[in-house]
């Protein structure tokens, strides 16, 4: 591997913010793919001016801006006119345009427009000199994952010098996917590489689950009473669903073969039970389990309310709960306990899988919201045991057909029912125009001692990106309702004991309305939050918007959920009212599937959960679907790739690093 310190430009300094991107080397430099691609609109004529379209106009500053405080805040107002139509702008935080846009001056402004009564007004419009934004036409423009003192501009121009280096030893592809000519090069060029990623992806998966098939375990379990009798003291009765897939956990785990069960169910539809049960039944049957959350929070709520429900039902088992932000004398405690066997259900994130935690006998590992781990920290888990039983937990709705190839070295059992006492969440689909009554409608279920999430795409904002940020809306939203109401933020840029503050400010209803990154989707459970608000909802697929709205209803008060977009798009905004209409999960994913086009190239992620490198599979599921097929042909002709001809791909399939299939399956 080439250091990045050998290209121009980049010195030390610069080679450690690129290192925070994951950028270790000039051949790692080309595979950081573009996020997102622009292409800059013409210039709008004064007569071509409408509200709520992103649009680019040219206007001059027809008096000197004012700057006041709001709080923290600053806030510059300004007056533009194009063509004799007057159109008022406001940004947040830039003091300094207050002395740079001098009266007369002209520029291009880039936003949405919204109509306020007689007059337009844009907000956090960017700002070009003509010839800039000229130079900018006709182009694809990149726009790269960025972190705070790399801007996009040096960015794209260290891939460049990376490509230069490398001199041609590179797929075009690759090259193309950056640096594309037109949109049809673009196209070719991503729907390659998407390919081979998803073949190399389920051909691994494919060869696993040749190995798990044949791999038996000597636990030797029966059936124990105590399920029966935790069931039957439950406040509320199992579904049907939930019951049929306990007799399949039950019955894998009754068997010499060891289990590897995906359970696929709909937010709030009772998964979590069902694990519970299955340790329940490793613990009787003298043996550890260990379940394990993506984030502390859950693992903390999943602890307690394991502990509780112990308590309560007269289980003698030991539950204990190990996290990376433990000290070093309690995380010790913890780690000697597991050792032992006194702890028989063992709770946490990543750390149960450290070298540092020796089980005594593990026979069950669960991952809820699995897809946030990789296949390989799975697989690290499981083998802390003797072929472990392996349980994976998701509420990712995705289709059978697409489940059953990216989860393709499991067997797969679907919760397809959600318990008759919950209340469907009543949704609403708006635009810009409503954003006054929508915190109005905050104010009132707040003052009714209800809280409120705000979702934002973006953590903050990012060059040639029209869409809202967290840092941005959380202060616009302070300045907005004032003292009375607090207003609180979560991202995943925050340390994890900052994290866990806000969330525990949040849970004590200290925080009033909480403005997040889709961070919140596997957070802590909020029964008191009853509204949701989702910013720019069309940049969202329907399975992650899906996701998210499952952190409310989860009350006894009714829960609201208002989708926010901006786009004029009717296309967009058919595929959006699928939102509004239905709460089924499943029913969601499969309309996200047929109504998604190829590839998605020109929005953010929209998997939501499930996030290859350059692949989605609601977007790239003809291609998913031909790499699978592929795959089986490869696999009946050369069953372990042993063949000449597939040195290359067994050679890829062997190093596949599951890290780089971001926190997947």
């Amino acid at each position: 591997m080439t250091p990045l310190t050998e290209l121009k430009g980049i010195g030390e300094k610069n080679a450690g913010l690129y290192m925070r991107l994951g950028i270790d080397s000039v051949e790692s430099a080309i595979y950081h793919f573009p996020r997102d691609y622009v292409t800059y609109e013409d210039i709008s004529g004064p007569h071509e001016l409408y509200a709520d379209r992103l649009i680019a106009f040219t206007a001059s500053v027809a008096r000197r801006p004012s700057v006041k405080r709001v709080r923290r805040l600053s806030v510059v107002n300004a007056d533009l006119a194009s063509g004799g139509i007057l159109i008022t702008s406001t940004w947040f935080n830039m003091p300094y345009l207050a002395n740079s846009l001098k009266p007369g001056s002209v520029y291009v402004f880039r936003g949405v427009l919204t109509s306020e009564g007689d007059h337009f007004h844009i907000r956090q419009p960017q700002i070009f000199t003509e010839e800039a934004y000229s130079d900018l036409l006709g182009r694809i423009n990149p726009i790269y994952p960025l972190t705070k003192g790399l801007t996009n501009a040096s960015v794209s121009k260290t891939i460049k010098r990376s490509f230069e280096h490398l001199a041609g030893n590179y797929k075009q592809e690759v090259y193309d996917m950056h640096f594309p000519k037109d949109s049809e090069t673009l196209k070719r060029a991503r729907e390659t590489l998407v390919y081979d990623e998803f073949l190399v992806f389920i051909l691994r998966l494919r060869l696993m689950k040749k190995q798990g098939d044949t791999a038996h375990n000597d636990f030797g379990m029966i059936e124990c009473a105590e399920c029966a009798r935790v069931i039957e003291k439950l406040p509320y009765r199992l579904t049907g669903a939930q019951l049929r897939v306990w007799d399949e956990i039950r019955s894998d785990m009754c068997s010499q073969r060891s289990m590897r069960r995906l359970v696929q169910g709909d937010v709030g539809s009772g998964k979590t039970i069902i694990a519970v049960l299955a340790a329940i039944m490793a613990g009787i049957n003298g043996y550890q389990s260990a379940i394990m959350a993506p984030t502390e929070i859950l693992a903390g709520q999943h602890f307690n309310n394991i502990r509780l429900l112990f308590k309560e039902s007269g289980i003698d088992l030991k539950p204990v709960l190990l996290t990376g932000s433990m000290g070093a004398a309690a995380k010790r405690d913890v780690r000697a306990k597991i050792e032992s066997g006194e702890a028989s259900v063992i709770i946490g994130t990543h750390a149960l899988f450290q070298e540092k935690v020796i089980y005594h006998n593990l026979a069950l590992v669960v991952t809820d919201e699995q897809h946030r781990f990789g296949v390989r920290q799975r697989n690290t888990l499981s083998e802390k045991g003797d072929m472990a039983h392996v349980l994976v937990m998701s509420a990712t709705p995705i289709p059978r057909t697409l489940a059953m190839i990216v989860y393709g070295d499991l067997d797969i059992s679907v919760i397809d029912e959600v318990p008759a006492h919950k209340k469907p969440i009543k949704n609403a689909v708006v635009n810009e125009s409503y954003r006054t009554k929508a915190y109005e409608f905050f104010r009132k279920e707040i003052a009714a001692g209800h809280q409120v999430y705000v979702i934002c795409p973006l953590i903050e904002e990012s060059e040639g990106m029209d869409a809202r940020c967290v840092t941005e809306e959380a202060k616009e939203l302070s300045a907005y309702f004032g003292d009375d109401i607090r207003v609180g933020m979560l991202h995943g840029q925050m340390k994890a004991s900052e994290k866990q503050r806000v969330m525990d400010e949040f849970v004590g209803n200290y925080i009033n309305i909480l403005v997040s990154t889709t961070v919140v989707e596997v957070g802590v459970n909020v029964p008191n939050a009853t509204v949701m608000m989702i910013e720019n909802a069309d940049r969202f697929g329907l399975a992650a918007l899906h996701q998210l709205r499952g952190r409310i209803g989860r009350g006894a008060a009714q829960s609201y959920c208002i989708f926010m977009s901006s786009s004029s798009n009717p296309d967009t905004m058919k595929r959006l009212d699928i939102l509004r209409s239905s709460n089924d999960g499943f029913k969601i994913a499969e309309e996200d599937l047929k109504m998604r086009g190829p590839g998605d190239m020109f929005g953010l992620r929209q998997s939501g959960d499930i996030h290859f490198r350059l692949g989605d599979i609601y977007g790239d599921s003809a291609i998913l679907k031909k790499a699978a097929d592929e795959a089986s042909s490869i696999l009946r002709e050369d069953p372990d790739l042993s063949a000449d001809v597939h040195a290359d791909l067994k050679k890829a399939v062997e190093n596949i690093a599951f890290s780089d299939v971001d926190a997947t399956i």
